[in-house]
């Protein structure tokens, strides 16, 4: 599947391209429009497509959960993919979006919100993708993780406190 989106929207190394994949009802829909393939598993990792008569091998090779990294051999080409989600994106139109510099400072709030629920305390360590707090906003609980390792020297917010959008809540 991967291989044919790739090949049908030009990817290459030196032209990554992003889009959009949902699916609705066992349809792979790309960019809003029906993206027609048969996918079936062959055993854990390795997956059978054909995609306009045409047969591809998938292996599943990696797969990092916390960042959303997956690497996928398809038809013996490796492809490096990121997922995001609907947070992520939002994350990212804001100006929040991860950084390649994981030295940890401040954690601010990504948006106004209610804090529900504090995870660590003074001196807790915490490693990349430790949960740090849980932020109500829009009706949604976000759990806000950290993004790199450090120690917490001091929580600027309490449970139940109301903040605004790029308050300092934890300081590291």
């Amino acid at each position: 599947m991967l291989k044919a989106i790739v090949q049908k929207i030009g990817i290459t190394p030196s032209n990554p391209k992003s889009f959009e994949i949902n699916s609705n009802d066992g349809k792979v829909i790309l960019d809003d429009k029906d993206f027609d393939l048969d996918l079936r598993k062959i055993k854990t990792n390795y997956y059978h497509i054909i995609k306009d008569g045409k047969s591809y091998s998938a292996e599943l090779l990696s797969q990092d959960s916390n960042s959303k990294e997956y690497r996928i051999k398809i038809n013996g080409q490796i492809y490096q993919v990121r997922l995001k989600d609907r947070l992520d994106l939002l994350l990212e139109k804001w100006g929040m979006s991860d950084t390649q510099d994981t030295t940890l400072q401040i954690l601010k709030a990504p948006m106004p919100g209610l804090v529900i629920d504090i995870q660590v305390k003074n001196g807790t360590e915490v490693k990349k993708g430790d949960p740090l707090l849980v932020l109500e906003a829009m009706k949604m609980e976000n759990v806000l993780k950290s993004a790199g390792d450090g120690v917490v020297k001091n929580l600027m917010v309490s449970p139940g406190q109301s903040v605004e959008k790029n308050q300092v809540l934890i300081e590291f």
